[in-house]
């Protein structure tokens, strides 16, 4: 055995086995639990007074002398970092993936996605694009979706979105798309909106962008919870098998609960009653057990199938639609811990589509192709340092051996004297490993063509995918999109923006451009036919495509039309007051927490409420401090004393009334039901409260004094389920 061969020898035996817990582990080295220890600086030195500061007599000048003083201010002086241009609000998870089974063999070498029996420690990070760290959760936006995977073979990043397509096409052109949707220059309004003059006045001159504006009107752009959001790759990637066959490949996330959304009335409440909204969702469904839990999954392309269909796989306003290639299931990510420290943790991860692992590779994407450049400026310009990947939620489990040992805050200490290669002082260490112990080395692909400032004819179509993102919606989720556009072009001052925009949406669809037009006040442009800007060279690629496979709609971009119906985690409000009923409510809140659904009683002042048998339960929230938009359901239990009570309450009124609005699930018996009545909710009567009957009126579940109470908490807990009960929409809105 040769030199070069013992040191490989050596180097296998001494590879890292990567578990769930190994990132805990290295990380525990950094972390420090202050309990039962003494205050020091930052040198160690014990503090015995950090009150005051060191003065020349009690009320006279401070000394420079006081070292204590300068070292603490100057650390909080300089606490801040630049926040991200985008992504900037964030929230972190820490947790695990697993495969499944080893099937993606056949297609990639990357381990992490092939052994099942190892889980892989990740952490991801969920995100708003446009708004700063201090603009609220329920905006109407994208989400980010990024996930690290401190893999054995290095750290691998799938950097994405919970839309599955971009705004554009080439990353040229994403200095001027954020320019456009950040707040105005002169002014910095709006903030965490695109409802302005500049983000409408781009849009409607770049044609490119009408598939994502499809989904970022639609319901996607409000997600319930960052537990309930599908996540993307966006960009089409390569996976690399063992023998070195490429395919081309697409990454999906599908949350285990289901896609859900809010309403847009919902989200504009709860920005300025809980702008954390989303954030303390995450957070809490952890605290509490209920793990987020997403499944990884793939789309995969065969090379000699790349120009079989009507679009290019290049493109990242495309999808690739499931009915032509379905998804074939990874694994399941868990996430289960919270972070120790926000800072430390959410706000210095590093993030970077560059960041790849033996077995995945990129494509000429030439929006990814930027972005390769892009995050690795954006970190050196956050960290004022080439050194991010030393910061420990950065770190890769797997040991780093490179020549990089300088630079502002570098914390390796690199030994001996040979920073260099080649080298012989050094023993020619660290040397070059071969493919076959885990090198990564980039897939070959021949490459040929003139130095051009332009874009492929296979680009050029802007609308047949937009028009397919419409024919896959439901009548309810089409309305939704319909009202965006009321809002988001309403805000619009420019007649002429307003009236280009609805130009394009004719290319779309008829209808689509007439209902928003009627909603902000322009007539439809006859003949629209503005062609984007720029000069398109036809080329073989698109002349292929031009009668390749293509869908006139699909149904898996609908989340109504694969709803996942759960109860697992829902937050329902128990609304009473003294004299409620207590062996009632004592069965419909085991049913509920059997479900696994999570209860809050909620009452004018918190406190303790005094049940009609003499039983007391304790408030967790009072109406001044929670409302409807914060809960999934509403349940009312019977009880004469608390239901006269509330219906002097307004506040409970329009929890009821705001509940009904939002079309979620609302329960009550007995009594309760004149409570409904009184409250203008339509459809119930109180006349039949001393029924045997459970009924359930589009999600409104009732039930008489004789009614069975597991029956009635079944009928509840169904209609939970469901989410929403979306055909209250067209009945006459109570007000709210």
């Amino acid at each position: 055995m040769n030199e070069e061969e013992n040191s490989s020898s050596q180097m296998r035996k001494t590879k890292p086995q990567v578990d769930e817990h190994s990132k805990d582990r290295q990380l525990e080295s950094f972390r420090e639990n202050p309990q039962d220890q003494y205050m020091t600086t930052d040198q160690g030195v014990r503090i015995n007074h950090t009150d005051d500061s060191l003065k020349a007599g009690s009320r006279g000048p401070l000394v420079m002398e006081d070292f204590h003083f300068r070292e603490k201010m100057t650390h909080f002086d300089h606490e801040s970092i630049p926040e991200r241009v985008v992504h900037a609000r964030g929230s972190g998870a820490h947790g695990y993936f697993q495969p499944y089974n080893d099937s993606m063999k056949e297609y990639t070498k990357a381990k992490f996605l092939t052994d099942p029996s190892s889980k892989t420690p990740v952490f991801v990070r969920f995100s708003t694009v446009v708004g700063s760290r201090g603009s609220a959760d329920t905006v109407r936006d994208v989400r980010g979706f990024a996930t690290k995977f401190y893999t054995e073979e290095g750290n691998y990043d799938l950097v994405g979105n919970n839309i599955p397509v971009f705004f554009i096409q080439d990353a040229n052109k994403f200095a001027d798309l954020v320019h456009s949707i950040k707040p105005d220059p002169d002014n910095e309004i709006p903030q965490a909106s695109a409802a302005h003059d500049t983000f409408w006045d781009f849009a409607s001159l770049m044609p490119e962008i009408n598939h994502m504006i499809m989904w970022v009107l639609s319901d996607r752009a409000i997600p319930r919870s960052f537990r309930m959001m599908d996540g993307f790759g966006v960009h089409t990637f390569r996976f690399i098998n063992e023998a070195g066959k490429s395919r081309f490949v697409k990454f999906h996330w599908r949350p285990m609960l289901g896609a859900h959304s809010l309403v847009w009335d919902e989200a504009q409440k709860l920005a300025g009653k809980d702008p954390d909204w989303l954030r303390r969702d995450l957070w809490d469904a952890i605290e509490m057990g209920d793990y987020p839990e997403f499944e990884l999954s793939v789309q995969i392309v065969e090379e000699e199938d790349e120009f079989k269909f009507d679009f290019d796989l290049l493109d990242a306003t495309k999808i690739i639609p499931e009915e032509l290639v379905p998804r074939k299931p990874i694994g399941k990510m868990v996430l289960n811990r919270n972070p120790d420290n926000f800072f430390a943790e959410t706000e210095q991860v590093a993030f970077h589509p560059g960041n790849l692992v033996p077995g995945i590779d990129v494509t000429n994407d030439p929006l990814l192709q930027g972005r390769l450049f892009s995050y690795i400026d954006t970190q050196i310009n956050r960290f004022s340092s080439a050194n991010f990947g030393e910061v420990p939620i950065n770190r890769p489990v797997t040991t780093v051996h490179n020549h990089q040992g300088a630079g502002f805050m570098r914390q390796t200490i690199n030994k001996g004297k040979a920073n260099y290669w080649p080298n012989s002082i050094g023993g020619g260490c660290p040397m070059m490993a071969p493919e076959n112990q885990g090198a990564f080395v980039h897939h070959m692909e021949r490459v040929e063509g003139h130095k051009i400032r332009a874009r492929s004819e296979s680009f050029n179509d802007h609308y047949s995918q937009a028009t397919l993102f419409w024919n896959s919606m439901t009548a309810t989720e089409k309305k939704h999109i319909i009202k965006a556009a009321h809002f988001e072009l309403g805000k619009v001052e420019s007649e002429e923006i307003r009236r280009r925009m609805v130009g394009h949406f004719s290319k779309v669809s008829k209808e689509l451009a007439q209902k928003v037009a009627e909603g902000i006040g322009v007539d439809v442009p006859e003949n629209f036919n503005q062609e984007s800007t720029g000069h398109y060279e036809a080329n073989e690629a698109s002349q292929k495509m031009k009668k390749g496979q293509s869908v006139k709609e699909s149904p898996a971009v609908s989340m109504e039309r694969n709803k996942v119906e759960t109860a697992t985690s829902r937050q329902v409000a128990i609304l009473l007051e003294d004299g409620f009923d207590c062996n009632e409510l004592t069965q419909v809140r085991q049913a509920l927490m059997e479900a696994g659904a999570h209860a809050k009683i909620v009452s004018k002042l918190l406190g303790m409420r005094k049940a009609s048998t003499g039983e007391e339960v304790k408030v967790d929230k009072s109406h001044l401090t929670t409302g409807s938009i914060m809960y999934d359901a509403i349940y009312v239990p019977d009880g004469e004393k608390s239901i006269q009570a509330m219906m002097k309450e307004g506040d409970a009124l329009h929890f009821l009334n705001e509940a009904f609005k939002h079309c979620k699930t609302i329960a009550t018996s007995g009594h309760g039901i004149a409570l409904l009545e009184k409250s203008g909710i339509a459809g119930v009567s109180y006349a039949g409260s001393t029924s045997r009957t459970v009924k359930d009126d589009e999600g409104v579940i009732t039930a008489g004094n004789d009614a069975d109470a597991d029956e009635f908490a079944d009928a509840f807990i169904a209609a939970i389920k469901k989410h929403r009960h979306w055909g209250r929409e067209e009945k006459s809105m109570v007000p709210a």
